[in-house]
């Protein structure tokens, strides 16, 4: 379902997106309302699903988890009943930061992040040893970050 957002809208969830830590009172200032009509705003937000939730993001390499490996998966297996217990497993494994259902040359795809090159082949160990029907899993390894956000463009 998608929402109608107006100007005011669009300038909180910048601002959000930006700095989750903002108070009400700021937030009000900065799109020209009094701080009742922007806390009903941010709760309509919240209540509609726009606003899923305000975490605190992380630095990878500062907490020990500078290595990102990107598995793209192929499997011959594509039952309910398969993807229902391959969604399980993946979805369980705290190392898979995000994942995805794929059209084109791999069925699915996954982002992952560990310490380093051991820990990864820890995980891969473990991912191809608990999902039956995997046909084929390749990894490849960021290098780099170029570019990384969370902030959806939103304007």
């Amino acid at each position: 379902m998608t929402v109608t957002l107006d100007e005011i809208d669009r300038t909180l969830l910048a601002a959000l997106q930006e700095d989750a830590n903002w108070s009400v009172s700021a937030l009000a200032e900065r799109v020209n309302l009094t701080t009742t009509p922007c806390w009903k705003r941010l709760k309509r937000l919240e209540s509609q699903g726009v606003i899923r939730g305000r975490v605190a993001l992380l630095d990878p390499e500062t907490v020990g988890l500078a290595f990102t490996a990107f598995v793209h998966i192929k499997t011959n297996d594509h039952s309910e009943q398969w993807y229902k217990t391959f969604t399980k497993v993946v979805t369980e494994f705290p190392e898979v930061m995000e994942f995805y259902r794929m059209a084109g040359e791999y069925d699915y795809m996954m982002k992952v992040q560990v310490a380093d090159m051991t820990r990864f082949d820890h995980f891969y160990k473990k991912l191809v040893n608990s999902v039956p029907s995997l046909n084929n899993v390749t990894s490849t390894f960021a290098m780099e970050a170029l570019k990384y956000t969370t902030a959806l463009p939103i304007r």
